[in-house]
């Protein structure tokens, strides 16, 4: 029997996946655990919507912020740091907090990563060539030919997930979307998934509103702050690659700001693909009352 819990928040970009883990954390004591792979970054705290000082203060946060830019940090080795983190805390607590919409690494904690094969050296040449001389366009078409499914939902602006997940099916001849599927190590403790979920065009409302808001926070700043890092893995995410196109006069900037919120709205979709393919979420409304709060409550119980 299973005595630990985790309780993972999920669901699309600003859905309010943050108040609610929040609220979690208070309600039961304990402390959360960031699976948000661009709040990692201390110098992206506007663009990544990063909890506030005054959020942050409500309960204890992990890996919010806890790297720099210019630093390496794969999947792998968060997997690794997240699990000896969770480790601390169910020393003291019974029951921890997992919450983020980077989708990937959610699953790297609750079920851990396949064993995959190690990089091919000549299909990174190959598939690098194809990125300088034909673009990226020509790796995501590449993809979405050989995994149409893995194609739905990966980052497709993020080059080096299109490099891995073509070079592991060029290696094994399988779908990379089928070898990600199959869960390689069972965990000690028990996961509770719960989700927010609203109307589409309510969602997209939020989203373009979160934009301007951040507009108003200084992303504009933040992220002129950040044009020298421009070519970093950490930095080519929503938010940052459009302002940097309008730094060098390809744009203007509202055409910008409308692009960010496009390609927001773009990657919410693809979290909502991942998600509904999930059968293990309990979902609340978004605007979830006192009364959807405790019902929740007694969800967790019943399944504890």
């Amino acid at each position: 029997m299973k005595n630990k819990i985790l309780i993972s928040v999920v669901g699309p970009t600003g859905i309010g996946k943050t108040r609610l883990a929040i609220d979690l954390a208070k309600h039961f004591n304990t402390e959360i655990v960031s699976c948000d792979s661009r709040q990692f970054f201390r110098e992206m705290k506007i663009g990544t919507a990063s909890p506030s000082a005054e959020e942050l203060a409500e309960a204890k946060h992990h890996f919010i912020g806890n790297l720099g830019v210019e630093e390496y940090y794969s999947i792998g080795q968060y997997e690794t740091d997240a699990l000896n983190k969770l480790n601390e805390i169910f020393e003291n607590h019974t029951i921890a907090i997992l919450v983020g919409g980077s989708m990937m690494y959610e699953k790297a904690v609750i079920e851990g990563l396949n064993d995959l094969p190690e990089s091919n050296e000549a299909n990174q040449k190959k598939l690098q060539e194809i990125l300088q001389n034909e673009g990226i366009e020509k790796l995501q078409d590449i993809l979405k030919e050989l995994d149409p499914s893995y194609f739905e939902v990966v980052d497709i602006h993020n080059y080096r997930r299109l490099l891995r997940a073509i070079d592991v099916i060029w290696q094994t001849g399988k779908k990379y979307s089928e070898l990600i599927a199959v869960s390689q190590n069972s965990r000690d403790f028990k996961v509770i998934r719960i989700g927010i979920e609203a109307q589409r065009e309510e969602l997209y409302e939020r989203i373009n509103s979160r934009v301007d808001l951040m507009l108003e926070n200084g992303l504009l700043e933040e992220a002129k702050s950040l044009e020298h890092f421009k070519d970093l893995t950490a930095l080519k995410t929503v938010g940052y690659t459009e302002l940097f196109t309008y730094f060098e006069g390809d744009w203007d900037l509202d055409f910008a700001i409308s692009e960010i919120k496009k390609n927001s709205r773009r990657y919410a979709k693809r979290q909502l693909t991942w998600y509904r393919k999930a059968d293990d979420i309990h979902y609340l409304s978004l605007g979830y009352s006192d009364k959807d709060f405790q019902d929740l409550l007694e969800y967790i119980q019943q399944k504890k």
